[in-house]
């Protein structure tokens, strides 16, 4: 049994054909597809081995070694991904182009290697393209490259080690209340910005509107969905964001947890003697954020996709 059994109970929900058929013809009439019938039919069979086959990899990943705990972990999110991009394309995969992961990392270095410091970077085709276009709206991201140390820091649950190791902190957390969240003033200094056009730039990073709290700087949680640079600690159960502005991104979760997986999947497969190394030292502190960040992901990536199937169907 997995550790986040839970999740993996809701899952439960899409094991019988009959019910995937009915969500995803329903998903499909949101889209306004005329065969939505046919599709959900053709479909249903694929979302739930999709989902079957995540789980399994996601359960070899929480009883294997370490060593091989990236590997699993990518690929049992890539199939989660895959379930969910059959809720909003009914022709995936319509052809091969978007069956490469989509990025790509450079050759890594014997001496002097920084984790850190490695970057990734998105290709024109593949399934990182194809599910940020159609997931999120999100284009034109071909020739981006992403460090590894500004994919961490978009991490709230791993800001606590931030602060233990780094001495610094990446996000803010906001004060709830009642359903309401509340923005420290200091990020009002912090930006350098009055409160009316703090709210005005939030508004506009979050790409929607923003109900506040009449005279406060307090979002109307019950009408505001927060989105990107938005970020939500999974286990303090808040909202936060980047305090610099360096940090500010846009990039959804998902897509920051599929790029680190990537990168250390591939690091655990071609980069054996540096990967054992750090395994069997653990000289610097690279050693305790990439294993911090993995025990995160195995239990926050599941939660977020199902979170992300929820929503295809309200």
């Amino acid at each position: 049994m997995l550790k986040h059994d839970e999740i993996w109970l809701k899952f439960n929900y899409f094991q019988s054909a009959s019910t995937v058929q009915f969500y995803l013809k329903k998903c499909y009439l949101h889209l306004c597809t005329t065969e939505a019938e046919r599709k959900s039919y053709d479909n249903c069979y694929p979302f739930m081995y999709y989902l079957e086959q995540a789980q399994t990899y996601y359960k070899q990943a929480y009883s294997s070694p370490f060593s091989i705990k990236p590997v699993l972990l990518f690929y049992g999110f890539v199939h989660l991904i895959k379930a969910g991009l059959l809720t909003i394309d009914p022709y995936y995969p319509n052809s091969t182009s978007v069956l490469a992961h989509g990025v790509s990392t450079r050759k890594k270095k014997k001496r002097n290697y920084q984790f850190f410091q490695d970057e990734v970077k998105i290709q024109k085709n593949g399934l990182c393209t194809h599910f940020a276009e159609k997931m999120f709206q999100m284009n034109h991201l071909e020739g981006e490259k992403f460090k590894m140390g500004d994919l961490l820091a978009l991490i709230p649950e791993l800001d606590d080690l931030f602060q233990f190791i780094h001495r610094k902190r990446n996000i803010i957390l906001f004060n709830k209340m009642n359903d309401n969240w509340h923005i420290p003033i200091e990020l009002t200094h912090t930006f350098h910005m009055s409160e009316k056009r703090l709210k005005n730039f939030l508004e506009e990073k979050n790409g929607g509107i923003i109900h506040w709290i009449p005279n406060e700087l307090t979002i109307d949680g019950k009408q505001s969905e927060l989105n990107p640079p938005f970020r939500y600690h999974l286990f303090k159960k808040l909202y936060g964001i980047n305090v610099s502005f360096d940090q500010l991104s846009n990039i959804p979760d998902i897509m920051v947890h599929y790029l680190l997986l990537y990168n250390l999947s591939m690091i655990a497969r071609y980069e054996t003697e540096w990967w054992f190394d750090l395994i069997k030292t653990a000289a610097d502190d690279t050693y305790p954020f990439i294993h911090t960040f993995l025990e995160i992901s195995e239990v926050k990536c599941p939660r977020m996709m199902f979170r992300f199937l929820m929503k295809q169907c309200t």
